[in-house]
């Protein structure tokens, strides 16, 4: 098998397992709906199957800056009460280095719901992630964020126990651990049991290039917790190094060359019923030598083994993290695959579009077997914006819509976009400079909150073909009247600009294609589109970023 399993913006996997059913859960950040849950019986083929967050009522994340929202899931079965636990957090701040942070819990006893209400458990750190004893008790373990002066930074994992009956943590919080390696920047924890010892898996080093997966365990949940001998258990940047005076996640000086992938920690295990064990974890592709991961934090898997001492290793003996894995010897279940173009037939949106911050119901509509997006504020907003995005999976993409638009004030535009946040994104707008003027193209370029604009195009006042073609580094506009002959519009882009270690406003997420209306005026006029077609071909990925 090849990774990553799931590519493009899939970052903090938490996985576990129902009988012969796999569910995998990924960080949404300030997307809608939020918390993605892949489903799989072979752990081969993954299909997206559902939301834990749908109702954006449930999560404000209107206004948040970008890279802020819901953060690292952790999906867990209970088995004693047969019942989904479903544990994440919600950043609204990290001004100062205060993480202003919530963390919530709710229950289902199926992945596709209904789920509870949710249950607030506390505010101190964040990556919560909640443990099932064999004794029935239940424990909530997250990083507990430091922000006094003369503490190590940049905090410690904390343990609290949960009543479900009361339905809120209890007792005192402790600190139980600080790190099984000295790279720092511990966090993502994730507590299980095996055999007599508690298990105690982390991410260290950062969510960047000196990311790593570690082990510790213990004989009582409540520590003390001795390091695996080996850690990293799994990285793309073997060896020691002491980082914990180095609070920036990034450390773009461990790019390891010889790695295809890079970033690789922040890992969650599951056992197969024949004995195997698989760990996934996250992991990024950049473009070299710039190290821009466009794609975003992807989600890889490896296959591990327990050593007779009782620790967790990779099968090869390692711990770097490989390209290529053994796949498990499950019997193969297939999903559909998903349809190439999307002709907006069907009662409700495909699950893989997106929206920043609220609900793509919000502003888009499904009538006549087409889509119409009702205008909002601008793409810059924090706020309500009009914008159905679905995620850039590979760098070899194009992407094409026929649009109906008709703008009657310069308030007003239409189109399509290559987007990572709302200070940095490219927009093939159609646009009316005044009233009785001709419309026109254009690409709007917002470069870390700069914005460019090429000169505009006179287009015929009809349906227009629009088209997004990503190739490798090079990205580039272009618009038909007929489908056929295909005109470029604006400049070639740098694919690699749309990434983590180029924008400065977000972080963490990935790059979207999507499409977009603007009404800065009444929030009324409305863009039909009759198709969205997205062809991808991960396939050739591995020739960009070696």
């Amino acid at each position: 098998m090849r990774n990553p399993i799931l590519p493009g913006f899939h970052a903090d996997p938490s996985i576990c397992r129902k009988g012969d059913d796999y569910y995998l859960a990924v960080s949404s950040f300030e997307w809608f709906p939020g918390i993605p849950i892949y489903h799989s019986r072979d752990l081969k083929h993954w299909e997206l199957l559902t939301h834990g967050i749908t109702d954006d009522r449930e999560a404000d994340l209107l206004k948040l800056p970008s890279a802020k929202g819901i953060w690292a899931p952790c999906l867990t079965w209970c088995e004693q009460e047969g019942l989904f636990y479903l544990t994440y957090s919600v950043m609204h701040s990290m001004n100062a280095r205060y993480f202003d942070v919530d963390n919530f819990v709710k229950t289902a006893p199926e992945i596709t719901g209904p789920w509870s209400e949710t249950v607030y458990l506390h505010s101190a750190g964040f990556d919560a992630s909640m443990f099932h004893d064999t004794d029935g008790r239940k424990y909530v373990v997250a990083l507990d964020w430091e922000t006094r002066e003369t503490y190590e930074k940049p905090g410690a994992i904390c343990l609290m126990e949960y009543d479900p009956r009361q339905k809120k943590v209890v007792g005192p919080m402790k600190r139980i651990y600080t790190g099984g390696t000295e790279r720092g920047c511990i966090e993502g924890p994730h507590l299980t049991k095996r055999g007599d010892w508690y298990y105690l898996m982390c991410a260290e080093g950062g969510t960047g290039y000196a990311h790593a997966v570690t082990m510790a365990r213990s004989a009582s949940v409540w520590g003390p917790y001795e390091p695996d001998p080996q850690n990293p258990i799994v990285t793309s940047v073997p060896g020691d190094f002491n980082e914990r005076q180095d609070w920036d996640h990034l450390k773009p000086r461990y790019f390891n060359a010889v790695s295809y992938l890079q970033k690789s920690g922040h890992g969650s295990y599951v056992d197969t019923p024949l004995g195997e064990t698989y760990l996934v974890h996250l992991c990024a592709r950049p473009f070299r030598p710039e190290l821009r991961c466009t794609l975003g934090r992807e989600t890889a898997m490896q296959k591990m083994t327990w050593t007779g001492d009782g620790w967790l290793r990779m099968a090869d003996g390692g711990n770097l993290a490989r390209a290529e894995f053994e796949p498990s010897r499950l019997p193969e279940v297939c999903w559909p695959e998903p349809p190439v173009q999307d002709d907006f037939d069907g009662p409700a949106l495909a699950r893989c579009y997106y929206a920043p911050r609220w609900a793509p119901e919000r502003f888009a509509t499904l009538a006549d077997g087409a889509l119409y997006l009702r205008g909002q504020e601008s793409l810059c907003s924090l706020n309500k914006t009009s914008l159905l995005a679905r995620k850039l999976t590979s760098v070899e993409t194009t992407v094409t819509t026929r649009m109906q638009f008709c703008p009657t004030s310069f308030h007003h535009s239409a189109g399509l976009v290559l987007y990572y946040d709302n200070m940095d994104y490219a927009y093939l707008e159609l646009y009316r400079e005044e009233e009785g003027c001709p419309a026109m193209l254009r690409v709007r370029r917002l470069q870390n909150g700069v914005r460019t604009e090429s000169a505009g195009v006179v287009v015929p006042e009809q349906p227009l073909y629009l088209r997004l073609t990503v190739l490798g580094r090079s990205t580039q506009f272009s618009w038909s009247a007929d489908g056929q002959e295909y005109r470029l519009v604006g400049p070639v882009l740098d694919t690699s600009e749309f990434s983590d270690e180029y924008c400065q406003y977000g972080e963490f997420t990935g790059a979207f294609v999507g499409l977009a209306c603007e009404d800065s005026l009444l929030h009324q006029a409305s863009a039909k589109f009759d198709f969205f077609r997205y062809e991808a071909h991960p396939e050739n990925d591995e020739a960009y970023f070696l």
